[in-house]
């Protein structure tokens, strides 16, 4: 792990995003909680929270840190057609908190595919990425 013992701590938050591709027919069903597993979207958001809790035991050179806020948001789209995952992470620490961010998509996805699999085989998880990180030495990176 890198030494981040000598850095300040500052406020820190990170935007992350992702998509899961759906069929139409896929999206009508969740859309009228009609999948056998129960509601996708609170389920998916739920397992995203946890997710990004439990990211420097998924991941094995991330420092654990504080989390102050996470929220995972998920939103139908039709145009995709899909699922659209966010998440917004805030922490006040010595590194910074994009993979937190990036797990809480990630796994929010998975669940997702997991519970659409039964009627969809090919749902596809992508498009995971940051799209913004504030605080830190190395400053704000904003990429959408």
């Amino acid at each position: 792990m890198v030494d981040v013992g000598a850095k300040p701590e500052t406020e820190r938050t990170a935007v992350a995003r992702g998509e899961v591709i759906l069929k139409p027919e896929t999206l009508a069903l969740i859309k009228a909680g009609l999948m056998k597993k129960g509601d996708v979207l609170t389920v998916a958001q739920l397992a995203g929270i946890m997710g990004a809790k439990k990211t420097s035991e998924l991941i094995p050179l991330c420092h654990p840190i504080p989390i102050h806020q996470v929220a995972v948001e998920l939103e139908l789209d039709d145009q995709l057609p899909g699922v659209i995952i966010s998440s917004r992470l805030k922490t006040t620490g010595k590194t910074g908190i994009e993979m937190e961010a990036l797990t809480a998509v990630a796994v929010a996805a998975l669940t997702v595919y997991d519970m659409v699999k039964a009627v969809e085989k090919t749902a596809r998880i992508t498009n995971i990425r940051l799209v913004e990180k504030r605080g830190g030495q190395s400053g704000d990176v904003i990429n959408e």
